[in-house]
């Protein structure tokens, strides 16, 4: 038996693109770092390099996840204009997108956050959800929101949306019916939200 490579152009890089494919595939438990550098042609020991366990592999992970979700969310509001009622609907769907296409890594991203809400992990989240709290103070400021806490209404906001990608992923909904539901969830959020006249 030849002995596996210990070097590879950007090992790091390639284990995270792995482990995202089989978390996608066959979920977070199948994450595996003696799989992994299997997969990417190199020797066991090598991945600790990067990461000195799993679960260093799947902080990274979600770290990535919530880098991408936040220039996902950030595309989407910055194509739909300047006009804050299609912003918050370009967020809302992204975020659906996102949620739905990804569920598995959404989950694993979640946990990681919970258990290690510090350092790179909750930075890389923090920025991704000011994308949020950037529409949602742009609708304070401009007086279709209620004054008060951005991160409270967007709380809600979350919520909500978070509710419906559940519901789509689940099963617990048809995919017919997600652009209605979502357009009837952000008239009632506007509703609920606005400022009083």
């Amino acid at each position: 038996m030849t002995e596996r490579p210990y070097h590879h152009g950007n090992l790091r890089s390639a284990l995270l693109e792995q482990a995202e494919r089989t978390v996608r595939e066959r979920g977070v438990q199948a994450v595996s770092l003696r799989e992994l550098a299997r997969d990417a042609g190199v020797s066991h020991g090598a991945p600790r390099r990067h990461f000195p366990d799993r679960q260093a592999l799947l902080d990274a992970l979600a770290e990535t996840g919530f880098a991408r979700m936040g220039t996902e969310l950030r595309a989407a509001v910055d194509a739909a204009g300047q006009d804050f009622i299609p912003r918050l609907q370009a967020l809302a769907a992204a975020y659906v997108r996102f949620a739905t296409e990804d569920a598995a890594l959404l989950e694993l991203m979640w946990a990681s956050k919970h258990g290690n809400p510090a350092g790179p992990l909750g930075t890389a989240a923090d920025q991704a959800f000011s994308v949020l709290l950037d529409v949602i103070e742009q609708g304070q400021a401009e007086g279709a929101l209620e004054a008060g806490e951005p991160e409270r209404v967007g709380l809600v906001l979350f919520a909500t949306v978070q509710g419906i990608a559940s519901l789509l992923t689940a099963g617990m909904m048809r995919p017919e019916q997600l652009e209605p539901v979502l357009d009837d969830a952000l008239t009632r959020f506007l509703r609920g939200s606005r400022a009083a006249a």
